[in-house]
């Protein structure tokens, strides 16, 4: 039987400059982890238990909210891309439906109860920890206004998207998903 949180061991980590936090320590048993090959990587792996540590990606959920032809940005208050504009978006809490956490995030970053629609897209590239799922979403209620990570809020005709200025390729990558669907 597995032990409950309050008995089970830390998880000890080192920060890292290029990345995620380096896990250095088994969460099972506290024993150093060791570099070895596994499947074709070099991996942490416990010499005493054998568990192998798999740097998993994070899920984040954003949504694009329409209203009246346009659709809401925020411009950022926090680090990464600090000062630079996106949708509303971030991670997905562990047990939380996608869907749920786009809406959530519009709430808190917009301070916008939205209705979360269709699909727009999955965004993902190499040597980036972090899997965006995109949906469209409509405006239910709510005035925007700026949350704490936000510097910003303002409602953009998509011919007036700040291309140059945008805080990540798959924010780029999206906008561009969804003006296409203009078209359709």
């Amino acid at each position: 039987m597995a032990k409950p949180m309050s008995e089970q061991p830390p998880v000890h980590v080192q920060p890292h400059h290029h990345g995620p936090p380096v896990v250095r320590f088994c969460s099972g048993c506290t024993a150093p982890l060791e570099r070895r090959r596994v499947e074709g990587k070099v991996l942490p792996v416990c010499p005493r238990c054998g568990q192998v540590v798999y740097a998993d990606p994070k899920v984040a959920a954003g949504a694009i909210i329409e209203h009246a032809g346009r659709i809401l940005l925020l411009r950022r208050a926090i680090s990464p891309a600090r000062g630079l504009w996106t949708f509303p978006g971030g991670y997905v809490d562990r047990g939380e439906p996608v869907p749920e956490a786009a809406a959530r995030e519009a709430h808190e970053e917009a301070g916008v109860t939205v209705a979360v629609g269709e699909l727009l897209g999955v965004y993902s590239a190499r040597d980036v920890a972090v899997v965006l799922i995109v949906y469209r979403a409509r405006l239910v209620s709510g005035t925007p206004h700026a949350g704490a990570e936000a510097l910003e809020v303002r409602w953009v005709q998509p011919e007036h998207l700040p291309w140059d200025e945008l805080a990540f390729p798959s924010t780029a990558a999206a906008l561009t998903d969804w003006r296409s669907t203009l078209a359709e």
